[in-house]
């Protein structure tokens, strides 16, 4: 071979050997761009950060409030308004089930497939002092009205169906929304129950639960329910004209408003162990506020402190 030609030949190899090498460069570029799920741990924390440029103050002290635990973020800027033991370990009770939902929603087919309700859906119901949406066994129910049914009269039948449906067990299900709280980085929680009963186990902080609402909100399937004041659901076999059911916040709330806005959703707790808690949506002259409250004294047939917590708290903002 002549002198010339190899010399052209090593240097034509040689620049071949650099485009491969560039070429699967690039691949794996891409894939760290495209499926960062399946190379490293994504987490999709929402940060809040203590407020800094906002247009709005709050004309209350966090000691003004029955509650022992609060926080009130801007859910636009995640600027943190207001705080009281934010970051202290609380029970969630029934706020529990904003997990539920949304863990449901992201792992159901979709929303219209039927779900049948065993009776071991209600075996550890019945003395539990848990909430019900008033369905029965053997019925057969749309998921998005377990969905609703969880959300507004805080049904534990409703969030132990979808679990069973979804993972096999509530267990295996309490497993996936465990996951989905370290995926979120909500640190200082931990599920035992989908429904919210009390566990010492059973934990989280109301910056956790902020923080997990935040996330829940931009799904529109959860944004719709937990904004819902009533629903209607589907005709069912034990239910033929369907049920209606309310939301236990906004019947708490009653005629109470806040000015220049509303409160647009909640979803209410209690235990003995946790108090009265709330984690309220509202809008206040065109931004939305999150405020998740707990350890209020007082019971179901008691005032609703935690109610006139979120009601004293909204009504404190003002434009600076």
């Amino acid at each position: 071979m002549p002198q010339g030609y190899r010399r052209r030949y090593k240097k034509k190899s040689k620049i071949k050997g650099l485009l491969k090498f560039l070429l699967i460069l690039g691949i794996a570029v891409f894939a760290l761009k495209i499926i960062p799920g399946k190379i490293m741990e994504v987490k999709d924390k929402h940060e809040f950060k203590p407020v800094q440029k906002s247009t709005k103050k709050i004309y209350i002290s966090p000691e003004g409030i029955h509650s022992s635990y609060a926080i009130l973020v801007d859910l636009e800027d995640k600027n943190i308004l207001m705080e009281k033991n934010a970051d202290e370990k609380v029970y969630p009770a029934s706020m529990t089930k904003i997990m539920t939902a949304i863990v449901a929603i992201e792992n159901l087919p979709n929303t219209n497939v039927k779900v049948e309700l065993s009776p071991s859906v209600f075996q550890n119901l019945s003395g539990s002092d848990a909430s019900v949406a008033g369905f029965l066994q053997g019925e057969k129910v749309k998921a998005i009205d377990l969905l609703y049914g969880a959300l507004l009269p805080s049904g534990a039948e409703c969030c132990i169906g979808l679990a069973d449906y979804i993972a096999g067990s509530e267990e295996t299900f309490v497993d996936m929304m465990n996951k989905k709280a370290e995926k979120l980085g909500l640190d200082n929680t931990h599920f035992v129950n989908t429904t919210g009963l009390h566990d010492q186990n059973h934990f989280t902080t109301v910056k956790d639960i902020a923080s997990l609402l935040s996330y829940a909100l931009e799904n529109e399937t959860f944004r719709e329910i937990f904004t819902s004041s009533s629903h209607s659901t589907s005709s069912t076999n034990k239910h033929p004209d369907g049920i209606t059911f309310k939301s236990n916040m906004f019947k708490e709330l009653g005629e109470q408003t806040i000015k220049e806005g509303k409160i647009l959703g909640g979803k209410t707790g209690y235990t003995d162990e946790a108090g009265l808690c709330l984690a309220s949506l509202a809008e206040s002259d065109g931004k939305e506020y999150i405020l998740v409250t707990a350890g209020a004294e007082g019971n179901h047939k008691t005032e609703q402190y935690n109610i006139i917590d979120a009601v004293t708290v909204y009504n404190s903002l003002e434009n600076n």
